[in-house]
């Protein structure tokens, strides 16, 4: 399995960015995927989820998750960025059914990872 995330780089404040997961390896749209980020000097933390049916969950009403089974890919809309939004963001896969898709012990497959860093 492999997880593809691409699309980070520097914006300024107020300003938008997609990211995009390529994901090879496993059935795709059996799969829960989500976005996670990771700032320096601080934990993994869960930023937006869509299930194997579509169900979304975001903690940023800024950030959209969508996904596009015919391209195996998951993206994250994120728009009105703000420097705190400045970190590593992840995309992740998970097979299991029932789990929150919040918890990062929950997913069985991590991408490298993208960087995303917003300007003052």
């Amino acid at each position: 399995v492999q997880l593809q995330a691409s699309g980070g780089g520097l914006v300024q404040a107020g300003g938008s960015l997609r990211l995009s997961c390529a994901a090879s390896g496993l059935t795709f749209s059996r799969f829960n995927m989500g976005w996670f980020r990771q700032a320096p000097g601080k934990e993994r933390e869960f930023v937006a989820a869509v299930n194997w049916s579509g169900g979304r969950d975001s903690v940023e009403g800024r950030f959209t998750i969508s996904r596009d089974n015919a391209k195996n890919t998951v993206y994250l809309q994120m728009n009105s960025l703000k420097p705190e939004d400045t970190a590593v963001y992840y995309c992740a896969a998970d097979r299991s059914i029932g789990s929150s898709l919040r918890k990062v012990y929950e997913y069985d497959y991590w991408g490298q990872g993208t960087l995303v860093t917003v300007s003052s």
